[in-house]
C-alpha cells in the first residue's frame, strides 16, 4: 500500500542518524510495527541532506 506524502498521520517512530563502522551513513527507523535500518555512502548521505534542505526551504514558503 503506497502513502501520500501529504497524508498525516499519528504514527509514532523513533529516528537516529549516524555513522557505522563500515563507513556508512545509517538513517534507522523504528516503531512499534516496523525496524528499518538504512545504510548509505557518505556521497548518498550529503544528497539526502540537500533533498532536505531543498524540501525545507520549499516548505517554508507555504
Amino acid at each position: 500500500m503506497k502513502k501520500n506524502i501529504n497524508k498525516q498521520t499519528d504514527a509514532v517512530t523513533d529516528l537516529q542518524i549516524g555513522p557505522t563502522n563500515k563507513g556508512m551513513v545509517r538513517i534507522y527507523i523504528t516503531s512499534s510495527v516496523i525496524d528499518l535500518p538504512m545504510d548509505f555512502s557518505p556521497s548518498e548521505a550529503r544528497s539526502i541532506a540537500d533533498e532536505l534542505n531543498a524540501s525545507a526551504i520549499l516548505a517554508e514558503k507555504k
